[in-house]
């Protein structure tokens, strides 16, 4: 991101911001209206949400004067506001995406099927996408991009979030001519594939957060499309159905991501992966078969080799995030965006299922998500996770710890997250 802060400061220089409108005021989105409100060139003018409150805060938290916030039910009402300096508050996430004004439509809503009819709706109107809906990403990203491409929009995931931090340590390796072993993350909390939202209550009251999205992390879900993420952006495998996950510090990884006859635990090269231990960080693990370069990173204190790691022991979340926005509106390019189909997310049952049973979707009590090889997921006929809050009735015994395909499942057809799937097929 080298000489963002120029071009945003010229920008205001000019009289000139990019105008950005965030659907979703939860923890995310209100991180990142304060982080914006730090910086030069960009404001956000308008916020969506159901809880109204919570949207008007996120302005009151960045120092707002609560008298100067517009509510706006309609889109003359939120062009007044904007025509008038004043920053809008709606419950109408479509309207934002067909205002005008708006250069950047931002997803911080982590609900796929709101995230995948948000990005859509912002594209058509000509917006760039900025998301931090990686479970939205994962499941349609691939037909969001071409269409922002065909568009002449720039549909992108979001800086800070851990998928665009690997993907910069994956690209300085990649551009500086290194061989990509693995990349991965740091997982701070145990993997249950059996927890729910119910067996973690308590630990979401201490920790003050949502039980639902507690569980998606302590179950491996978001893990595995974090990585899946990663995967579709850089053409890198799960080496196993799962990946790996091993617990080792950061001065391990480099012996540990290693061919099985090397005495590492791989069974292929270029993968992604997750390690307990070395969180909040991210990695990637890079090789060369050049003496000379060898000597220089040896004597650059990366170690003896041949396997060297680059670490990046922190990640700012949405507090990044507008950097993928500035990124959009002045380069025209986007931070993370699938450019292959290397992987899926499956649904994988966390009990045993009867017929008849509604899916809860990501965080709840039904199933949990485990990345594949998108070539296994596609000759099993695997369930993409991302789709499992689209009404999904089961429609025969699945037992706990069983894969879910199409054939287990019936589906709510008409919801656009699974139309934008269904098209991203014949695409």
């Amino acid at each position: 991101m080298l000489n963002i802060n120029y071009k945003l400061a010229q920008l205001e220089e000019e009289g000139r911001f990019i105008k950005v409108g965030l659907v979703g005021a939860g923890q995310m989105g209100t991180g990142m209206v304060n982080q914006i409100s730090l910086m030069k060139g960009m404001e956000v003018v308008i916020i969506a949400d159901l809880d109204l409150e919570r949207a008007r805060q996120a302005y009151i938290y960045r120092g707002e004067d609560p008298g100067r916030i517009i509510k706006a039910d309609t889109r003359e009402e939120a062009l007044k506001a904007l025509e008038q300096g004043r920053p809008a508050i709606t419950d109408n996430a479509r309207l934002i995406c067909e205002l005008d004004p708006i250069d950047v439509v931002v997803d911080a809503t982590g609900v796929p099927q709101v995230g995948a009819e948000i990005a859509f709706l912002a594209i058509q109107n000509g917006k760039h996408v900025v998301t931090l809906n990686v479970e939205a990403d994962v499941t349609v990203g691939r037909i969001l991009s071409r269409l922002a491409q065909r568009a002449g929009v720039v549909y992108t995931l979001g800086a800070g979030d851990e998928p665009a931090c690997i993907k910069e340590l994956y690209d300085f390796a990649e551009a500086l001519g290194f061989k990509v072993i693995a990349c991965g993350k740091g997982k701070n909390n145990p993997l249950d594939y059996y927890c729910t939202p119910e067996s973690l209550i308590e630990i979401a009251r201490v920790k003050g957060a949502n039980p639902k999205m507690l569980t998606s992390f302590y179950d491996g879900t978001k893990t595995m499309v974090e990585m899946a993420a990663v995967a579709n952006a850089t053409g890198l495998l799960p080496d196993v159905p799962g990946m790996h996950g091993p617990q080792a510090t950061v001065e391990e990884l480099p012996r540990i991501f290693e061919l099985k006859e090397r005495g590492g635990i791989l069974n292929s090269l270029g993968v992604v992966d997750f390690v307990i231990g070395v969180a909040p960080g991210v990695f990637a693990i890079v090789t060369t078969d050049n003496l000379k370069v060898r000597e220089e990173l040896a004597y650059l204190q990366m170690g003896e080799g041949p396997n060297y790691v680059l670490y990046r022991p922190y990640h700012l979340t949405s507090l990044e995030t507008p950097l993928s926005i500035a990124r959009a509106v002045i380069y025209g390019e986007p931070t993370l965006v699938p450019r292959f189909h290397a992987a899926e997310v499956a649904a994988v049952a966390k009990k045993k299922l009867l017929p008849g049973e509604i899916l809860d979707g990501i965080g709840g009590t039904t199933v949990y998500g485990l990345i594949v090889k998108a070539e296994e997921a596609e000759s099993q006929g695997y369930l993409p996770m991302g789709l499992t809050g689209c009404k999904c009735v089961v429609k025969r015994p699945v037992e706990r710890g069983e894969v879910l395909r199409w054939s287990d499942i019936s589906l709510e057809e008409e919801n656009a997250l699974v139309q934008l799937y269904r098209l991203q097929k014949i695409m």
